[in-house]
């Protein structure tokens, strides 16, 4: 009987591991445009805002259609909601090599984040209920890794084939991965709807589109987000201002220490909680900004990568399993709404602002003042803790 207790519930489904495959190609497919699209628009005529407003574009749909696709997800079927933002995704992503102009790339885009918002929101949903509550702290640092391994090969892949091959070759490979990632679709069996659901439909519109138990550690995401949408979207540009050719290895380097840091963090969230993971995760995310402010040598791009990829890994599954965890069965798919939608926000947000500091004070005081984001986040945290406490 008692080994019976304490046995571990099973994670490694054949689900669960064909999920994570789908969204892992879906997510490959994603970036490999979010490094080389900035430089699609400057071969089009655009210029350092249009490069920002390239994100904030694609995130202001998302962010839209997250909370209407956290209602949808309590009633309809979530492996055909999931198959329906894919196929947006791969339509957009198949349409950019036809677009001639400024204006068709952003429109482009535009439709690309409605997909984009209801695959992540579905996919994330899914995986909730796949992973057992006993370890989803570990189970959803793995299946966040799905994101951290295209994070990795994705702009690296996509910035090589962009050279040696040119754009087309790139849409090509990138539509190609989108598609096999609805192909696995097909061989996921995704939970029924459950009779916990009941009685939700009675809510109001507006506490359906939200899930409030999610907000805190949702809000602190969008800090999070803010600090991570000037990486992502002013990297390329930064190292061409200080002489650094290859600056996908911050990438590469980054992602596979937030990968070694997420199953860790994850199993520390599932037994001591977040307090312990937090704290140091955002004093190292600071810290890792901070130092990428003044590189001028491959070097220190190559710490920097490592200081922040710990505090990333460790600071972003714990949010999402701190915002899951607090949420109904039945409303995960309003949490995962939530807390995506907030970070999206908040790499909306930092594209749209840091574009503006970068072009006028340079993209090194543009990283040292959103580290400072990371210290709010930190600041945020404690207060929010001690209250809890108090």
């Amino acid at each position: 009987m008692k080994k019976v207790m304490n046995k571990k519930e099973p994670l490694w489904t054949l689900n669960f591991v064909i999920l994570l495959i789908s969204n892992l190609l879906l997510f490959i497919g994603f970036y490999m445009l979010l490094t080389t699209l900035p430089s699609y628009i400057f071969i089009k005529g655009g210029n350092a805002s249009d490069v920002g407003m390239i994100t904030t574009i694609l995130i202001v749909p998302a962010i839209f259609i997250r909370p209407f696709a956290g209602i949808a997800l309590e009633t309809v079927s979530k492996k055909l909601f999931l198959g329906i933002g894919a196929a947006i995704c791969f339509v957009a992503i198949g349409s950019f090599n036809f677009a001639s102009t400024i204006f068709a790339i952003m429109l482009i885009r535009f439709v690309h984040g409605f997909g984009w918002g209801i695959s992540t929101t579905t996919y994330g949903t899914i995986a909730s209920d796949l992973v057992p509550r006993s370890r989803r702290g570990e189970g959803l640092g793995y299946f966040s890794s799905a994101g951290t391994i295209a994070m990795s090969l994705g702009p690296t892949l996509g910035i090589m084939l962009m050279n040696d091959m040119g754009f087309s070759a790139l849409f090509a490979v990138a539509t190609s991965s989108t598609l096999l990632a609805i192909i696995l679709l097909y061989f996921i069996k995704a939970p029924k709807m459950g009779e916990d659901v009941t009685g939700e439909e009675t809510q109001g519109l507006t506490s359906r589109l939200m899930e409030r138990a999610a907000l805190v550690p949702s809000l602190l995401a969008l800090l999070l987000g803010f600090t991570y949408g000037g990486i992502t979207s002013f990297i390329t540009l930064f190292g061409l201002e200080v002489g650094i050719d290859n600056v996908g290895w911050f990438f590469t380097i980054n992602s596979i220490f937030i990968l070694v840091t997420r199953s860790i963090a994850g199993r520390i969230f599932d037994k001591r909680g977040h307090f312990w993971l937090i704290v140091p995760g955002a004093v190292l995310g600071f810290l890792g900004v901070l130092t990428l402010s003044y590189v001028e040598s491959l070097g220190l791009l190559i710490i920097s990568a490592i200081v922040y990829g710990v505090g990333f890994g460790t600071v972003q599954p714990t949010l999402l399993a701190w915002a899951i965890n607090s949420a109904a069965p039945a409303r995960r798919g309003a949490a995962n709404a939530t807390f995506f939608s907030a970070f999206d926000i908040g790499i909306g947000a930092g594209s749209m602002i840091l574009s503006h500091v970068g072009e006028r004070m340079g993209y090194g005081m543009m990283y040292r003042i959103s580290s400072v984001t990371m210290i709010g986040l930190l600041v945020f945290y404690l207060i929010f803790r001690n209250r809890e406490r108090g």
